[in-house]
């Protein structure tokens, strides 16, 4: 039986925005998907600039996972473009337009067009946890060692 997860999509604005590709995998072994932009014009980021970009689109996902948004390692390495919540998570109850929260780390502006890449998603399963609370937690040989407790 097949596990791979099916997903609903809704496309927002079919008649303005029907250029734009759905979320797609670029590869046949891509964890994520390529998210598009669906701006209406271009968005020009100066650096340290931060906005929120459309998609176009809305999902359903099932109970039991989440989407993490996550930025493109092309944009953030070439343009210093990167995600201001990296990743930020879609909840399986959520129904609104996917936004993506873009930020210019780069030291050049950068002009995001429609049509453009603009992140990736990967779908994951999630657990909802319970607490057990405990008088103390079991040793391990980390312990409480914290950050750098390794060494560099």
């Amino acid at each position: 039986m097949d596990s791979t997860p099916v997903i609903k999509i809704l496309r927002l604005r079919p008649d303005l925005d029907a250029d734009i590709p759905l979320p797609r995998y670029m590869t046949p072994l891509s964890a994520g998907m390529d998210i598009c932009a669906a701006v209406a014009k271009e968005v020009v980021l100066e650096p340290g600039a931060s906005e929120l970009i459309p998609t176009g689109f809305a999902m359903a996902l099932p109970a039991g996972f989440e989407a993490q948004i996550r930025p493109r390692s092309g944009l953030a390495v070439k343009h210093g473009i990167a995600l201001i919540n990296s990743p930020g998570t879609v909840d399986a109850d959520y129904r609104g337009e996917i936004m993506i929260a873009v930020i210019n780390l780069g030291q050049r502006s950068y002009t995001l067009r429609r049509g453009d890449r603009v992140a990736q998603m990967v779908i994951q399963r999630v657990f909802q946890a319970r607490w057990e609370v405990v008088a103390q937690l079991e040793e391990t040989q980390r312990n409480t060692g914290g950050f750098g407790h390794t060494g560099l």
